[in-house]
């Protein structure tokens, strides 16, 4: 079966390296963006809203909502940020951030010529090495049914999220 794709005439159609690249460039921009936005010193941008209000903001989900991007990749490192948000509700600038970084760093092996697959075979085995030695060295057991405990541990999680809207 064959398809019919109708393009405008000023359009090319680019495909391999040239396509991973500028893939690459779209999501690390979009992590440049928001990279700022990270930890105790974090700089605040300034967003013009729809309605033409200024809005001073740190929080890189609200920052990531108001873009606007039409490449493909950028999309996707925005759909990242919305599933990380909707999921867990927190952690949406450094899910970005690092996704930047795994960008980048896949971007050398890319240049060396090294197949997409081998990249992806080898960050799953590094995200399996680093699960099990969290897992084995830097976990620490929890009981559950310890109220004091688990009162505790999700105070520690949520508490930095609070504590900086109050």
């Amino acid at each position: 079966m064959s398809g019919i794709i109708v393009l405008n005439q000023n359009t090319k159609r680019e495909t391999g390296k040239v396509v991973q690249k500028g893939n690459i460039a779209a999501g690390k921009a979009i992590a440049d963006i928001i990279r700022t936005c990270l930890g105790p010193r974090s700089m605040l941008k300034m967003l013009m809203d729809p309605m033409g209000g200024i809005v001073m903001t740190n929080d890189g989900n609200a920052i990531l909502r108001e873009i606007n991007v039409q490449h493909p990749a950028a999309k996707s490192m925005i759909e990242v940020a919305r599933t990380q948000d909707e999921e867990v509700g927190d952690g949406t600038t450094s899910v970005i951030i690092l996704a930047g970084e795994m960008l980048s760093v896949a971007e050398q092996f890319l240049t060396q010529q090294m197949h997409p697959t081998v990249i992806i075979s080898a960050y799953r085995q590094a995200l399996e090495d680093m699960v099990d030695l969290l897992r084995d060295k830097v976990s620490v057991p929890v009981d559950t049914n310890n109220r004091k405990e688990m009162l505790k541990i999700v105070n520690s999680c949520v508490g930095t999220k609070f504590i900086s809207k109050w």
